[in-house]
């Protein structure tokens, strides 16, 4: 993230271009790239492109790229500008949707979604530290929002849009989001804000000494926590739709409706974290989202009722996404007047969410496979991963195990 300073203030309509090119990338690497597999998943399975056991894994391979991007994303800081990393993503992401139109084999297959999540961790980490730098304080809370709303519209669009795109073929699916990609990234190809290279070099120091006016062990207790946050998501934004599909046998259709409530969920997710954060304060805030989410969860482990399922697809949808502003909100808590260390701290905060995501999803993958194919259990997995969440914090306080947690 940058640590760049405004020469003046951009007008409001100026400040709107920034954040529409943002919710562009966001929409492009992570609401389509990441979340429009997941109702990809069960007709990959049924058209025999894949195995379903190879499938599940290929789906996991996004999660896997989006680790291995956020941790180069500050090789590229430096050597290009923000905006030029951001347009060289976009557009890679756009190729791998056209290149996984064509399955040549699954380690083809493998490469492609790899790369796809790649740019999504790269992207993840420089979309907030190329726009958020101009836009005034008072808004930076909505701006933050309106980015990332750009994965909800991605996964609600999916939603509406591939089932339609199925009906001509699954290759044209993928060409399909290959053509919606390349639309947004070329609507989003002026509109970035000025940049220049960055370096987080004296910043990562402030950050790994020191915050305002917290300890390392706060530090490292928010990465803890952040983990397990970011592992919960998974069972929800792989396999959701392949448990509505297979497990439940009610069908491609019904799985499609499903994921629609999910999107809903989703775009929901971010403008209403923030408010309520705002109001509650976000630590409260946050504790009353981990248990809403936590119970969410256990819905779908335990329930049969089609109605219940729904309304607990519409809360872990709004987690999706509504979670990034959170993580981000908290980073700020953390470290109020220092954006310097802000920077570091939500580019550590993303690598440790993409490593985490990655672990779950081969976990999951594993699961499922070893199972039978049981995919509540992902979902008791993701209840039980949210209760440790929530009490993660007294717990290694009182046993006093942070300085075993997270070295840096």
């Amino acid at each position: 993230m940058p640590t760049q300073t405004m020469s003046h203030t951009p007008g409001r309509k100026t400040i709107g271009g920034y954040i529409f090119s943002g919710l562009c990338a966001s929409l492009v690497s992570i609401g389509l790239a990441r979340f429009g597999y997941a109702p990809l998943l069960p007709v990959l399975i049924q058209q025999h492109w894949f195995p379903a056991g190879d499938a599940a894994y290929l789906g996991a391979a996004n999660l896997a790229g989006y680790l291995l991007g956020a941790l180069a994303a500050h090789r590229l800081i430096g050597h290009v500008s923000n905006v030029t990393a951001l347009r060289l993503m976009m557009v890679l992401a756009t190729v791998a949707f056209l290149a996984c139109g064509f399955p040549v084999s699954v380690a083809w297959f493998f490469g492609w979604r790899l790369l796809s999540g790649v740019a999504g961790g790269i992207i993840m980490i420089l979309v907030t530290a190329t726009i958020l730098p101009h836009v005034p304080g008072t808004r930076k809370g909505l701006a933050s929002g309106g980015i990332f709303l750009g994965m909800g519209l991605g996964i609600a669009g999916s939603s509406t849009l591939i089932p339609f795109l199925l009906h001509m073929g699954l290759r044209e699916a993928w060409f399909g989001l290959a053509a919606l990609s390349a639309l947004f990234t070329a609507a989003s190809w002026f509109g970035w804000p000025p940049s220049s290279p960055l370096t987080l070099n004296s910043s990562g120091k402030n950050a790994k000494t020191h915050g305002p006016h917290r300890s390392n062990a706060a530090f490292r207790l928010f990465y803890l926590e952040t983990a397990l946050m970011a592992a919960s998501l998974v069972p929800g934004t792989v396999f959701l739709v392949d448990f509505i599909t297979r497990e439940l046998g009610a069908g491609a259709g019904a799985g499609a409706r499903f994921w629609m409530l999910y999107g809903v969920g989703a775009i929901f997710g971010p403008p209403l974290y923030g408010v309520l954060a705002d109001r509650m304060g976000i630590r409260i805030f946050t504790r009353l989202v981990l248990l809403l989410q936590g119970l969410a969860a256990g819905c779908l482990y335990h329930t049969g009722s089609y109605t219940v399922i729904a309304l607990s697809t519409l809360v872990i949808g709004s987690f999706a996404t509504g979670v990034v502003p959170v993580f981000l909100a908290r980073t700020h808590d953390l470290i109020p007047h220092d954006t310097g260390t802000q920077n570091v701290v939500w580019a550590r905060v993303t690598i440790v969410t993409a490593a985490s995501m990655a672990a779950a999803g081969y976990a999951c993958s594993g699961i499922l496979s070893i199972s039978g194919d049981n995919h509540r259990l992902l979902f008791l997995s993701a209840a039980i991963t949210l209760l440790l969440a929530l009490v993660i914090g007294p717990l290694v306080k009182s046993l006093r195990l942070i300085p075993l947690l997270f070295p840096f």
